[in-house]
């Protein structure tokens, strides 16, 4: 039996490894073609670009280990089926449950991984992720300056540069314009000709210029606005240097993350949520109490204002309250009135909105809670529907097998983000939301295990015509 054990563990680890990179691999190529836009052309580092790869990877764990499950229990049963060692273990006096076994403890060790994993590694995970690619997408352009075209890329100066020669470096009818003083173009460069090139530490761009002119505009004297006074300077050679800092890549204090609740374990959830929670009941009632102060006239609704029964166009309806005043003023007293109630409306509608988005930060954190616990248990499900596939339509490789899985994942994936995005609007809630695609598809995980463990005949396609035959003649029978 311990090699039986030990050859079912060698025939599912290698899929299972498998499945599991070529899913990451599938998922990064997506993150990949998301943000493209964001990492070509900023001349970042390799090393960088790898980090962001590599905590990307990390985030993609919670939807490539279900799946990676899913499909390698599915080929390596269909793929025993297909070879007949399912049918000669039967023979041999061992049933499917005791073949299964080993591999439901190993699914069972996955799913704690994959809980621990999603509660100690994916929070530092997201915050790598997060804080690194928000610096990259701040990021400018690499420093690219085309002929003919001028280039704002450094800040406080617009460049132009008529031609460059071939070797990259020599430029010909060259324009720069300071705008460093916030003054618009008043300091002008020209040059016939020079060169470009970065430092030793690639931290500055140096121009040497050679047979231009500087001019400036004279701004220090009075009324210059109208006379417009400059100055212009020649030269033979001038040097300029220019501080590329801005085109490097600056990191974030990771710190301005850590509150998000993506980032977040569930010791540091429940906090987070009680703290909120409280937070949101001493608001409502700080603002309700406020609220019956500034408009204490409203807080009375025991005493109803009597109407007259008939009213006719003519007629105006007149309140008891405004007998107490002159005719003349009763117009100007609705007036007041009205804005007054407005105003309160108003006000109410405002907090209504601070209460709603308070309630879904509540609730996105009540979704993540949730979500680390799904994980672990989508896992073992996926186990459970895997396996006992495969032992049904006996089909390994990765044809049918993969096509199968795929639609059964595509199934709880969908199911997963309607309920997920519901919770998040409070459509739905939170419990039915997150939990609804495990509901549907734990049963089916239980009848597949009991029809293969029972070796239910649901991919013979005898047995079904044999089932559709007697259901037409009883149909017939009855009309």
């Amino acid at each position: 039996m311990k090699k039986l054990n030990l050859y079912m563990l060698k025939s599912y680890l290698g899929p299972f490894v498998f499945t599991f990179f070529i899913a990451l691999f599938i998922l990064l190529l997506q993150f990949l073609w998301k943000y493209i836009d964001d990492l070509v052309g900023k001349g970042l580092e390799w090393y960088i670009i790898a980090k962001l790869m590599f905590y990307a990877s990390s985030t993609f764990v919670p939807l490539a280990l279900p799946l990676a499950i899913l499909l390698s229990s599915l080929m390596t049963f269909g793929n025993m089926g297909e070879h007949y060692e399912l049918v000669a273990m039967k023979a041999a006096g061992i049933s499917l449950r005791k073949a299964m076994k080993p591999l439901v403890i190993l699914s069972l060790l996955l799913s704690i991984g994959a809980f621990l994993f999603s509660n100690y590694v994916l929070p530092v995970a997201n915050l790598k992720f997060g804080s690194l690619l928000y610096d990259v997408r701040q990021q400018k352009l690499a420093f690219n300056i085309s002929e003919g075209i001028y280039y704002h890329g450094l800040e406080g100066f617009v460049i132009r540069v008529g031609k460059k020669a071939k070797d990259n470096k020599t430029i010909y009818d060259v324009k720069i314009y300071n705008h460093s003083k916030n003054q618009g173009n008043i300091t002008v460069t020209t040059a016939e000709r020079g060169t470009m090139q970065l430092s030793a530490d690639q931290k500055n761009l140096i121009f040497t210029l050679y047979d231009g002119n500087t001019y400036n505009d004279v701004t220090t004297v009075s009324r210059y606005r109208i006379s417009r006074p400059f100055e212009a300077t020649s030269f033979k050679k001038q040097i300029l240097n220019f501080d590329l800092a801005q085109f490097q890549l600056n990191r974030t204090n990771e710190e301005l993350f850590k509150t998000h609740y993506s980032m977040l374990n569930i010791q540091q959830l429940n906090h987070s949520i009680d703290s909120l929670s409280n937070k949101h009941i001493a608001s409502k009632d700080r603002y309700l109490g406020n609220f019956l102060k500034k408009y204490s006239y409203l807080g009375d609704t025991t005493q109803s204002l009597p109407i007259p029964k008939t009213v006719t166009k003519k007629d105006s309806i007149a309140l008891p309250i405004l007998d107490n005043f002159e005719i003349s003023n009763h117009k100007e007293i609705m007036e007041v009135a009205l804005r007054g109630a407005r105003s309160a409306k108003e006000n109410i509608l405002a907090f209504n909105k601070e209460l709603e988005s308070r309630r879904q930060i509540i609730t996105k954190h009540e979704v993540v809670w949730h979500q680390k616990f799904k994980l672990s248990i989508a896992c073992f499900i996926f186990f459970f529907i895997g396996a006992p596939l495969g032992a049904i339509i006996r089909k390994g490789g990765l044809g049918l097998p993969v096509v199968v899985s795929v639609l059964f994942f595509v199934l709880y994936h969908v199911i997963s983000m309607t309920g997920e995005k519901a919770a998040k609007t409070g459509e739905w809630n939170v419990e039915f939301g997150l939990w609804l695609s495990t509901l549907i598809v734990l049963p089916l995980g239980l009848f597949l295990t009991y029809k293969a463990t029972t070796d239910a005949q649901l991919m013979d396609t005898e047995s079904w015509n044999k089932f559709f035959k007697k259901f037409r003649l009883n149909n017939k029978n009855k009309s």
